[in-house]
């Protein structure tokens, strides 16, 4: 008990010596830094030079894609469909046949047609004989000539009736011919909504499958009104079939957001607009020789327009605030401005720019996050073309 009271006793006296310690410690770090204490060097980021150069922008619409012939197969006579040689989605080629109705009453039915031929034909060889047999008769007056008027009469029925045979045969082939049903074309076969044993008709509803003919495809898209307009004012021609003569190729995007590597070919454009929506319908052609594009498919359609000079900034340069884009501008004392821009469209990763720069202007090309209005910077001045490369990637 005594050693712990003479050790605070110690630490009481030793308190003045522990704060002038203490104090001097702080007095020197301050004096040591305060001599060489100034403002941070301005940081370096690396700065572009804006450039004017031609550009070509698209103008996207949503497309839906259809072959160029959709052909509804359905059966041409009543019956069991027995037999379905083909799978939907399945490749198939004009004449291949795709589904077999039951033949038997219609075998049936071609045999007692030809039978009924038969019968006629004899009839006909029956008359002919009677028409030969009076004929001499008729000339040496042994008998009168309305005997022979009347086998010629009994001769043209009997002859009429076999030309009826010989059609009953000739529909009862082709009815046996339809119960074997073929493909009108090359193209995919879509969905079947049929299974064997189903009984199928010439007069129902619901089409035994649609056939796509796919070696071209068409893809329907719409313009607004205003899009309209302008594609009026921006082509040449004095009518609206002219000015699609004018259009150049067009793209088609995937869904998976590839481009179709064949380009196509705006053809139609319907005479009205939709009173419900407001738009008017086009079309493109795009060939389809490898079979990539199915009827159903989506996509977009984008019409290329060229454009001779554009001043091309880089969307990663650029920063948004209440809905305005703005860049930060060099001066000549290194010093940066936020300057905001007037968009006119984009190409790729870059924006065409229209007020608020011109060709020559350097802008901050990184680190654009870290500045503030009239912050000094150095400088890094990089080269435009490696710029517009790195961006396009």
């Amino acid at each position: 008990m005594k050693t712990l009271s003479n050790s605070i006793l110690s630490i009481r006296q030793n308190v003045p010596l522990f704060v002038s310690i203490a104090a001097l410690v702080l007095y020197s770090s301050c004096s040591s830094s305060t001599p060489g204490a100034g403002a941070p060097p301005p940081q370096e980021l690396p700065v572009i030079a804006v450039e004017s150069k031609p550009v070509t922008t698209y103008s996207e619409y949503t497309a839906s894609l259809e072959g160029n012939r959709d052909i509804e197969i359905r059966p041409q006579v009543d019956g069991y469909l027995e037999a379905i040689y083909v799978d939907e989605g399945a490749q198939v080629h004009k004449g291949q046949t795709l589904f077999k109705i039951d033949a038997r009453p219609f075998r049936e039915q071609l045999n007692t047609a030809k039978a009924m031929l038969l019968s006629a034909q004899a009839s006909l060889e029956t008359a002919s004989i009677n028409v030969s047999k009076l004929t001499p008769l008729v000339e040496n007056n042994v008998v009168s000539d309305v005997q022979l008027r009347s086998a010629k009469a009994a001769y043209n029925a009997a002859k009429a009736n076999v030309a009826q045979a010989q059609a009953q045969v000739e529909s009862a082939k082709i009815n046996l011919n339809y119960t074997n049903v073929t493909a009108p074309a090359d193209g995919y076969v879509g969905s079947i909504p049929f299974k064997t044993g189903s009984l199928v008709g010439k007069v129902q509803t619901e089409p035994l499958t649609v056939l796509s003919e796919n070696k071209a495809v068409h893809a329907y898209f719409t313009m607004s009104e205003v899009d309209f307009i302008n594609f009026k004012e921006h082509y040449a021609g004095n009518t609206i079939e002219d000015k699609i003569k004018h259009l150049p190729e067009v793209e088609l995007l995937l869904a998976d957001n590839n481009i179709y590597p064949q380009k196509g070919k705006v053809e139609l454009a319907k005479g009205q607009f939709d009173k419900t929506n407001g738009t008017i319908s086009f079309r493109a052609t795009f060939a389809n020789n490898n079979g990539l594009l199915r009827s159903g498919n989506t996509g977009k359609i984008r019409i290329p327009s060229v454009t001779s000079n554009s001043l091309l900034v880089p969307q990663e340069a650029t920063f948004e605030l209440q809905d305005k884009v703005f860049v930060y501008a060099l001066t000549d004392s290194n010093k940066v401005v936020g300057t905001p821009l007037t968009v006119t469209g984009t190409s790729g990763h870059f924006y065409l720019v229209s007020k608020g720069l011109k060709a020559g202007d350097k802008i901050v090309y990184k680190g654009i996050d870290r500045l503030r209005d009239g912050v000094q910077i150095k400088p890094q001045v990089l080269p435009a073309d490696s710029v517009l490369k790195t961006a396009a990637l």
